[in-house]
């Protein structure tokens, strides 16, 4: 029994670099989808709506709020009792730096197609990104944490809170100015779908999850 603790131990361990490596290439490329999609200026998911009119708002970067907000909902995971992971606050820092890299340093295009192009191929390589940051069980974003550490505290349905707490910063971010049109749907549409595809596809096998376990979420 104790040969076989320490060989899966061993195991473990020779899967940790692919899953470091795994963790940020999809972080990001969380972000870049995400700048995507913002720089598409056609409607972008709930949580970046929020980012974008608090961004308006204030003049601060909407990168910079993605982190801002991302360290205020991980304040929240307190009193919820979760544990963030090495990839939780991997996330608050990698996401937001390079989705403000991209908006600081590349505009708009005027060409429609070329704005639709941007959005189609940034929630496809969301779903994508998806996969490889919560295959890594490395631990999930905060937004997700939020999700699934009410559950586990207060009960309910996952799909419900998660469709709560998603209505709810869509309204404040699109009072804020944030962007709400038909990215917005195409984004919350092809998500889902995209998510089931890829987070099975590149899940790290026999690796131990982080707690909590982390459940795809409209952004992370």
């Amino acid at each position: 029994m104790r040969h076989r603790a320490a060989a899966r131990r061993v195991r473990e361990d020779g899967r940790v670099p692919r899953r470091l490596v795994q963790l940020y290439l999809g972080l990001v490329l969380y972000g870049a989808s995400g700048g995507a999609i913002l720089l598409a200026g056609l409607g972008v998911d709930p949580w970046d709506v929020l980012h974008q009119g608090l961004s308006r708002q204030t003049g601060i970067g909407v990168g910079i709020w993605v982190m801002l907000v991302g360290a205020a909902v991980l304040l929240l995971w307190i009193p919820l009792r979760q544990r963030p992971g090495l990839g939780t606050v991997s996330n608050v820092l990698v996401v937001g730096l390079v989705i403000e890299l991209m908006l600081t340093t590349l505009e708009t295009p005027d060409d429609l197609a070329a704005r639709w192009a941007l959005l189609l191929g940034g929630v496809l390589f969301n779903g994508v990104a998806t996969g490889l940051y919560i295959g890594a069980r490395l631990g999930p974003g905060p937004r997700d944490g939020l999700m699934t550490g009410y559950v586990a505290l207060r009960g309910g349905s996952i799909r419900a809170v998660r469709t709560t707490i998603e209505v709810a910063v869509l309204v404040v971010g699109a009072v804020l100015g944030g962007t709400v049109g038909i990215g917005t749907l195409v984004y919350a549409v092809g998500i889902g779908p995209l998510a089931h595809v890829f987070v099975p596809l590149f899940e790290v096998p026999g690796a131990r999850p982080a707690d909590p376990e982390p459940q795809p979420c409209a952004s992370t």
